[in-house]
């Protein structure tokens, strides 16, 4: 099993502990590598993302970690970039001219207005009730339609470029599954999930196993049901636990991985000297 996390949240953005801790605790379990992957600064202020004027402190910060902790173990500087659209999402120049060992894409939020503000977005990621609220309001109460609206953004940020790994790419399915129309088997889930899927392998991209909630509610992103689909159409996988907290730096890591193998996964993807 990989000893390698590259899917990390710290004091930077909405992580519990500054990143020395986080390296602290992958040491003591034993780990090869680790990257920082805080949230990317976005148009607006939110609680959770970092904000554009910390990005040079948070460069620096991995950076003399990097160095301190060079003979026990690979330290990466990551950011998981939100795609919100065509104007901003990881491939805009601010995003690619940061120096950056890999970038995560990921889907938090869907835009109700070309204007990016907070209170003209959806959040798929946070409380039920409150995307419950957003569907009510923008998507005539049909969880069908954001989801749409979800894999269209997914397609046009893999489309777009800029990143090397695929964030939890189902995530709109945390949420969405507390809708009794809600399935995924049904032809509107389905069909744009293996879109996508095409899509990245297209690119060749890679797809994050996202750990976040196997503790908790045994579920994996992207949903543990899709893992044959996603070993049949040879999409390489790189396993992440998305941890915010210093001891859940390693969770759900062997679960995940004998869930692999029994997908039928022979092999996974990490960073070693930088490739």
């Amino acid at each position: 099993m990989q000893l390698s996390n590259y899917h990390s949240h710290c004091t930077f953005c909405d992580g519990r502990s500054g990143p020395e801790d986080f390296l602290k605790f992958a040491i003591a379990k034993g780990f090869r590598a680790y990257g920082f992957s805080s949230h990317s600064p976005l148009p607006f202020e939110t609680f959770w993302n970092m904000s554009a004027g910390d990005v040079p402190e948070y460069l620096t910060e991995i950076n003399r970690l990097k160095e301190k902790y060079e003979e026990q173990i690979e330290v990466y500087t990551g950011m998981e970039i939100d795609y919100l659209d065509e104007s901003y999402n990881p491939s805009i120049s601010y995003f690619r001219e940061l120096p950056l060992d890999y970038r995560i894409g990921s889907i938090h939020f869907l835009p109700v207005s070309s204007v990016l503000t907070e209170e003209n977005m959806v959040c798929i990621d946070g409380k039920f009730a409150d995307m419950r609220k957003g569907i009510e309001k923008y998507f005539d109460g049909d969880v069908r339609k954001l989801v749409a609206q979800y894999f269209n953004s997914s397609m046009n940020m893999v489309e777009s470029g800029g990143i090397d790994i695929v964030g939890h790419m189902d995530k709109v399915y945390m949420n969405s599954s507390r809708y009794e129309i809600f399935s995924p088997e049904a032809d509107w889930y389905l069909r744009p999930f293996k879109d996508l899927l095409k899509l990245i392998s297209e690119k060749g991209l890679m797809v994050e196993i996202n750990t976040k909630n196997m503790a908790r509610k045994k579920e994996t992103f992207p949903h543990l049901q899709f893992l044959p689909l996603l070993n049949e159409m040879k999409i390489p996988v790189i396993v992440n636990s998305d941890c915010h907290f210093p001891d859940l730096v390693n969770d759900g890591r062997e679960e995940a991985f004998m869930l692999l193998k029994e997908a039928g996964f022979r092999s996974t993807r990490e960073l070693v000297n930088g490739e």
